[in-house]
């Protein structure tokens, strides 16, 4: 048996992650720590709240002395951590908040999982502390045939990417410092159920439902690589067991889409599934003045993750486009009540 705590579990990805390993793995106990901000949301997890091997618990990963609580408490062996503030906007407008939950929330973890694991009989055998980071820490690629792979030097450029850069770096620290277990994994862009609607994809489903603006940042030809969230959810799953200490892995889809044709994929799916005629939504669309360091590429070499460990993304993306337009479309009561608890 293994006690898992997941950080963030309430959150997009965290959510489907939480639900994979409980579904999956009945013989772990997952313990799901969340303090439960705006993009935090039980509802998530409706289906499993009451499963005998999931435990929820509110509570801020700043807090050094609850953490350490948490540990002794349900005998923590394992950490996936997820648990950070990822949006970029909001990042350039309070870089603070980010700065406290990504850097000194993770230190914070660090050192929990650290004092309690040395204080067990086996130190640190069978223990790992897995930390969930992003592809926005490299920087940006230009428009050629180049990938971000583990070996490609950090270059962050938003306040996010450079919180989330620092606690990687701290998470190798520990591991170089104190041969604390560790492993790192940078992620593209996910998509798919339960994503806060503050994200493109969730965001602009519904818009185009409630015909709606889609502001399109410059021209639109800023390209990310697309990842359904539950081949996310089994790459973890697959590094978590056999993926090696030490060692960073990225997860990516090869599958690269510049937003202004994403957006018009979503347009012609909803209006589809809405029974709308052919573009009909496409005079939705309007360009608005850029963000602030918007990184021009990102794309993730995957063939590490491949080579040795076997995964590969499972859905095409337009299947996991219809997928996750018909999630929404069909769950707009869960995108109502967010909108409604956050205007209040």
């Amino acid at each position: 048996m293994k006690n898992i705590l997941i950080t963030g579990g309430a959150g997009f990805i965290g959510s489907n992650l939480v639900r994979f390993f409980v579904n999956k793995y009945p013989e772990y106990r997952i313990f799901n720590i969340d303090k439960l901000t705006y993009a935090g949301n039980l509802s998530n997890l409706k289906d499993i709240e009451n499963r005998d091997n999931y435990s929820f618990v509110k509570e801020d990963i700043c807090n050094f002395d609850a953490l350490m609580n948490i540990f002794r408490k349900y005998d923590i062996d394992s950490v996936i951590h997820l648990a950070a503030e990822s949006h970029v906007d909001r990042s350039i407008k309070d870089p603070f908040t980010f700065a406290r939950t990504n850097v000194m929330g993770t230190l914070s973890l660090l050192e929990a999982a650290k004092r309690y694991w040395l204080d067990t009989e086996n130190k640190f055998n069978d223990k790992m502390f897995y930390h969930v980071s992003t592809d926005e820490v490299y920087g940006a690629l230009d428009f050629d045939d180049s990938f971000f792979t583990e070996e490609t030097k950090y270059d962050p450029h938003s306040p996010y990417s450079a919180s989330k850069a620092s606690s990687d770096h701290f998470v190798r620290a520990f591991h170089d410092t104190y041969a604390m277990p560790v492993i790192i994994s940078n992620c593209s862009n996910n998509y798919g159920p339960y994503q806060f609607p503050e994200k493109l994809i969730p965001l602009f489903i519904d818009n185009i439902r409630k015909r709606k603006s889609l502001p399109v940042y410059g021209k639109g030809e800023n390209v990310r690589d697309w990842l359904y969230v539950e081949d996310h959810a089994r790459a973890i799953d697959l590094i978590f067991h056999k993926g090696k200490s030490g060692d960073t892995y990225n997860i990516g889809g090869f599958n690269e889409w510049k937003n202004i044709d994403l957006i018009k994929i979503l347009i012609k799916t909803v209006d589809k599934l809405l029974g709308n005629p052919e573009d009909f939504s496409l005079d939705l669309i309007k360009y608005v003045e850029d963000r602030a360091g918007h990184d021009l590429r990102y794309a993730i070499d995957s063939s590490k993750l491949k080579n040795e460990l076997g995964w590969e993304p499972s859905l095409q993306f337009e299947e996991g486009i219809e997928k996750t337009v018909s999630w929404y479309l069909e769950n707009q009561n869960w995108l109502d009540d967010l909108a409604n608890r956050n205007l209040s």
